[in-house]
């Protein structure tokens, strides 16, 4: 037996990672986004709701026999992630900073998954997507 197909993508507000292209979306249009804010917000749609600790942070984007200033780096990438979002510190929509542990999406994630082909239908012809949804409840502020 195969192992279920991985999501291609996942949706959140009015925007889609695309996981296989390493593209976020607004709507219809490309965002630019380079590696580490992708990899930082991939890491924030794989646990919605729960904090992704900088530390967690630190030793996904940077291998072990890497020299860089971590905290700089971290920060650097979030707020490039929060421009590309359209998102602040101040009034977070999408990334929330939790002092002195990290960072959490505040909204709820849909993930697309890839479909089965159906019988007959051979690899590479376009499929529909099915759609596994993900909720969270509503976070308050303190």
């Amino acid at each position: 037996m195969q192992p279920a197909p991985l999501p291609n993508s996942v949706r959140f507000g009015p925007f889609r990672l695309d996981l296989r292209a390493g593209e976020l979306h607004k709507d219809d249009r490309r965002i630019r986004l380079q590696e580490q804010p992708f990899r930082v917000l991939k890491m924030l749609v794989e646990r919605p709701g729960e904090v992704v600790t900088r530390e967690e942070l630190q030793k996904k984007l940077w291998p072990n026999d890497t020299i860089v200033e971590f905290d700089h780096s971290i920060n650097a990438a979030i707020k490039r992630l929060r421009d590309a979002l359209g998102d602040t510190a101040e009034k977070p929509k999408y990334v929330e900073t939790v002092a002195r542990r990290g960072y959490r999406l505040l909204v709820a994630v849909e993930w697309v998954e890839p479909a089965s082909p159906p019988a007959g239908v051979g690899p590479g012809l376009p499929t529909a997507p099915r759609r596994a949804a993900f909720r969270l409840p509503l976070l308050k502020k303190i």
